[in-house]
């Protein structure tokens, strides 16, 4: 038994040596023992979270409010038009002073003339006036000098235009029955194409250019975008548009609206615009009736201006007659007088209507509305 013990152990303690030893390097191969944190040899350090701040929150920009035109002073736009109408080269003037300049007048440059003048839109009746007053002031003062013959010309298309009428517009405010002022108020009618509503617009500017204080009324309700486009012309003076949120509204409530609106704030004038429809007479009489009874409940008509494209000759004669026997017209805007053979027209509208024309339109610009003045306008005419 004991040579038994003996040899197990003989046998078993290398061997367990071995298995020992490979157990160690087998260890070691897949890693080092993690390594255990250094004892802490003081107190334990606190942490303290600094506070949450907000982040500072920008502040929203303010909104500037858009900067209002200046409209151009009236003073110097009848000068700046006339040039404008001098340098279009009037055929009008230009034929007539290439006419009276020849050496000898015979009844076939007569004839040119009258027709000339036709042509332009003068009119018969006025076309016979000047005819006759040149032949004989041309036959009694024997006039050839180029210089002489202008004069003459120019002296006949004055009294022509007749510089005596008042073309003054009424815009000062008014006392009512019940003793408060009331603004003063224009009614603006045409038939639409005409710039109808651009120049109630312009019209707004002339009268901010005078220190007026304006209100404005869209009553041309039928068409989508005339209350949107007066709104941008009055927005950009500082001009308050009244104005209906549905389209095809009443047109004489919102003319209503608009002049007492212009009671409430103390607007020195307030202009409605008016739908340009010529369906038939009945139902334009109608409706422009409806709308001056509806006005004069707040205040009395001031003014009524017809719009008038000054290239359209007879047919805006023919519109011009409808509307004077309706709304009772006070005054005539002619736009789009650029030189053309139309210029006639002024003289014939007047004498058509009996009434004045007050402004005109030379051009495509914010202020190129102006009073209408006879004798620019004749030298416009004539290219002084």
């Amino acid at each position: 038994m004991n040579h038994t013990l003996d040899l197990l152990l003989a046998v078993g303690l290398p061997t367990l040596a071995v298995l020992g030893t490979a157990a160690a390097l087998v260890a070691r191969r897949r890693g080092k023992a993690p390594e255990l944190p250094p004892e802490s040899t003081g107190p334990a350090d606190v942490v303290t979270e600094a506070p949450a701040v907000d982040a500072p929150v920008p502040e929203a920009p303010i909104a500037e409010a858009p900067a209002l035109d200046v409209p151009e002073p009236v003073i110097g736009r009848l000068a700046r038009l006339r040039g404008r109408l001098a340098r279009s080269g009037s055929p009008l003037g230009a034929r007539l002073l290439a006419v009276l300049s020849r050496d000898h007048l015979t009844d076939d440059d007569w004839d040119e003339l009258e027709e000339t003048l036709l042509l332009a839109d003068v009119g018969p009746g006025p076309t016979g006036e000047l005819i006759d007053a040149l032949r004989r002031r041309v036959r009694v003062e024997g006039i050839r000098e180029p210089a002489a013959v202008r004069a003459v010309l120019r002296e006949q298309l004055i009294a022509l235009v007749d510089p005596a009428l008042d073309r003054s517009l009424v815009t000062a405010p008014v006392i009512g029955a019940d003793g408060a002022p009331r603004p003063a108020v224009v009614l603006v009618v045409g038939v639409n194409g005409t710039g109808k509503t651009t120049t109630v617009g312009k019209l707004a500017r002339v009268l901010v250019a005078e220190g007026h204080t304006v209100v404005l009324g869209a009553a041309d309700t039928f068409r989508a975008a005339a209350a949107d486009q007066l709104a941008t012309w009055g927005a950009r003076v500082g001009v308050r548009t009244v104005r209906s949120d549905r389209e095809g509204a009443d047109p004489a409530a919102v003319a209503f609206d608009a002049v007492r609106s212009g009671c409430e704030t103390g607007a020195d004038v307030v202009l409605v615009d008016t739908a340009g429809r010529l369906q038939n007479k009945a139902g334009l009489m109608d409706e422009l009736g409806k709308i001056t009874r509806v006005i004069a409940r707040e205040a009395p008509l001031s003014e009524v201006l017809l719009v008038l494209d000054a290239t359209t000759g007879q047919n805006g004669l023919n519109q011009a007659r409808v509307f004077a026997e309706v709304a009772g017209v006070t005054g005539i805007v002619l736009t789009k007088l650029d030189g053309t053979a139309k210029g006639g027209i002024v003289v014939a509208v007047q004498r058509e209507l009996g009434v004045p024309v007050k402004l005109i339109g030379l051009g495509e610009g914010p202020d190129d509305l102006a009073p209408f003045d006879a004798e620019d306008f004749v030298d416009g005419l004539l290219g002084d």
